[in-house]
């Protein structure tokens, strides 16, 4: 079987590395072509020209990144050389370019173990990668083994890392084109390399009109867009400015729906802005999300959304279970619009998320309407069926007929024909937009979800659903958050991809790891089910956050901590320095711990069910930290 038909293979029992390395030294630069929407200085990389051997090839030389990446962009680099090595390590993509050297055919020459040969490491998302090339005894297996190899430098041996990878072998025959496979893999520390065990057979690789090795030198190339570890050093703050959420134990939707109303910069001002001065800590809603934003703002760690639920009213096990993401939204800003009632900052919640609609049903041989206006917070497209978000408007203003059997009683006209549909009076400045990816099969009687493809634009246009689009403020957006989840109807994951600032540039929040990402994983890799083989077919968006063009200066305004009022920061400086007192009594009570030994004498006396405290009365024992210790347990005769 060729090894275009093996799928994606782990190595196992594989030996150390025997033999020297050849090192690949930068001779050009060029932007890598893996991803269009990638930025440069994620993209260039040390790369050879197509088909071309370097002419002064040192060993085992590595070269330095930020050195190589400097000189490429030239002067037009901005910022200390310090910040701009930080970039590239933690950049998404790149290209691990490698000249392995003394390459022989294992055909013609005895080898008692398999082969491994091993490139240096490439930073990307501060991960170490490298390419790994195996070279197996022929009666084992007769073909070369590429693989992608991430080795996490962590204490950790939980962390994992997505990445998706285009693996190929560089013909340096201009008439033969590379050897190329893709994999895709969640690399951890008991999997941290995957490729394929027969990437190409020795035939084919060692046959010199392939030009796959020539003068024993074997040119390798490994393309990467790797997600942000989880579990290993990560630093979102440093990285991206941002901080990512706890997550409880299946609180993930909550975070994804906390982060897009904190990156609502005009609401997050208002919610600053409430009067909780003589709220109750526990349970006030208001005070929780002010707190919760105001360590969004100003931790330099993932913050935790405890005190939040629990101001909920949610019960340990509550927080464990999955809850439906727009009703969560709803009732965060339905707490929010009414502690705003009487206040400076009244009208906001409306003002930003509400829009207008207009249902009616009119007659059509008779002179007769009926109306109903009506304001929404948000629109609930339906996924099944539509290809994209045009489709699926032009769906929710479609006019019904009401005929024959389903007429429309008209009062003191009677049963009439009539037309049935709605129409939209105005938008508002933040549009949340529902996609109907969970719904009710009446077949298996249970719900589903779907995941069909459904496309939605970075530009949207709204003026041909609008009733009088001449009297419509916003009818033209931006998109400005994808809510995603990846799973089924029972359960899953769920992220949400934010453009803080509307400039097409793109942050994944993954509950406490936050990122940097192109447009396309944002959006295009969130349609849903495709034949591209990069997009999971699972992982789908499931709301939509726009932001009208005109209202972005005002939505987007930034928020300092300035506009934070001085109260509300003594507030949680104070709660804070109580916290961190608590956490350090609690880290150092064992040092105060009095261990009390019982012997089998000790129990003479007493009768079979005495609590103990009743049997060592006066043995209670007080800790320097003023702690009591009781011991409440109930004796048992053997």
């Amino acid at each position: 079987m060729s090894s275009e038909n093996l799928p994606p293979q782990k190595k196992q029992g594989m030996p150390q590395v025997t033999k020297e390395l050849g090192v690949l030294e930068p001779m050009d630069t060029e932007v890598a072509n893996f991803n269009s929407n990638m930025r440069v200085t994620d993209a260039v990389c040390p790369v050879l020209p197509p088909n071309q051997l370097p002419q002064n090839m040192e060993v085992n030389k590595p070269f330095d990144v930020s050195e190589t990446l400097s000189d490429s962009l030239g002067s037009g680099k901005t910022g200390s050389s310090e910040a701009f090595a930080e970039e590239c390590v933690s950049r998404s993509s790149g290209v691990l370019e490698h000249l392995f050297t003394n390459i022989e055919d294992p055909r013609k020459v005895e080898i008692r173990n398999e082969l491994r040969l091993l490139s240096n490491a490439s930073m990307i998302r501060c991960l170490p990668w490298k390419i790994l090339l195996v070279f197996p005894r022929p009666e084992s297996r007769s073909a070369m083994g590429m693989f992608l190899q991430c080795n996490a430098e962590s204490p950790s041996t939980t962390w994992t890392c997505y990445a998706r990878a285009n693996l190929e072998l560089v013909s340096q025959n201009k008439r033969v084109n590379n050897k190329k496979l893709r994999i895709r893999h969640t690399f951890a520390h008991k999997e941290n390399d995957w490729g394929y065990q027969t990437f190409i057979p020795y035939n084919d690789l060692f046959n010199p009109e392939n030009g796959y090795v020539v003068n024993n030198t074997i040119h390798a190339r490994i393309t990467v867009d790797a997600d942000a570890p989880h579990g290993a050093e990560w630093d979102s703050k440093r990285f991206t400015g941002f901080v990512g959420l706890k997550n409880q134990g299946a609180t993930c939707y909550l975070n994804s729906v906390l982060q897009a109303l904190y990156c609502t910069n005009c609401l997050r001002s208002a919610v600053f802005r409430m009067p909780t001065e003589s709220d109750d800590s526990l349970t006030s809603v208001p005070l929780a999300l002010q707190r919760t934003f105001y360590e969004l703002q100003t931790s330099a760690h993932a913050v935790c959304t405890e005190k939040l639920t629990r101001s909920f009213g949610w019960a340990t096990w509550d927080s464990f279970m999955q809850h439906d993401a727009q009703e969560l939204c709803r009732v965060l800003l339905d707490n929010i619009e009414n502690k705003m009632k009487g206040t400076a900052v009244e009208d906001i919640i409306p003002n930003l998320f509400s829009g207008r609609m207009v249902s009616y049903i009119k007659c059509t041989q008779v002179s007769y309407e009926s109306k109903r206006e009506e304001n929404f917070y948000d629109i609930q497209l339906k996924v099944n069926g539509n290809k994209d978000i045009h489709a699926a408007f032009k769906e929710y203003i479609q006019v019904e007929m009401l005929a024959n059997d389903n007429k429309y009683d008209a009062g003191k006209y009677g049963l009439q024909e009539a037309e049935k549909g709605v129409k939209f009076i105005k938008f508002p400045p933040v549009l949340y937009l529902q996609l109907m990816r969970f719904q009710y099969d009446f077949h298996s009687n249970t719900n589903v979800k779907i995941n069909d493809r459904f496309e939605f634009p970075y530009d949207l246009d709204l003026k041909d659903y609008v009733l009088d689009p001449a009297e419509a403020q916003y009818t033209d957006y931006f998109l400005h958050a994808v809510l995603v989840h990846s799973g089924d109807h029972h359960g899953g994951h769920y992220v949400v991809y934010i453009n803080p600032l509307g400039d097409n540039d793109w942050y994944q929040f993954d509950d406490d790891v936050v990122s940097r990402c192109s447009p396309k994983d944002a959006i295009e890799m969130n349609y849903g089910n495709s034949e591209d083989p990069d997009i999971r077919a699972f992982t789908n968006a499931y709301m939509l956050v726009y932001i009208a063009k005109n209202a972005k200066e005002e939505v987007l305004r930034p928020v300092t901590e300035q506009d934070i009022p001085a109260s509300l920061c003594s507030r949680f400086l104070e709660e804070q320095n109580v916290d961190e007192q608590k956490q350090k009594f609690k880290d150092s009570a064992h040092e105060f711990l009095t261990v009390n030994v019982l012997l089998e004498e000790d129990f003479n006396g007493y009768e079979v069910g005495l609590p103990l405290c009743e049997i060592f009365t006066g043995m209670y024992m007080f800790s320097p930290s003023n702690l009591l210790f009781c011991l409440a347990t109930t004796v048992f005769q053997t």
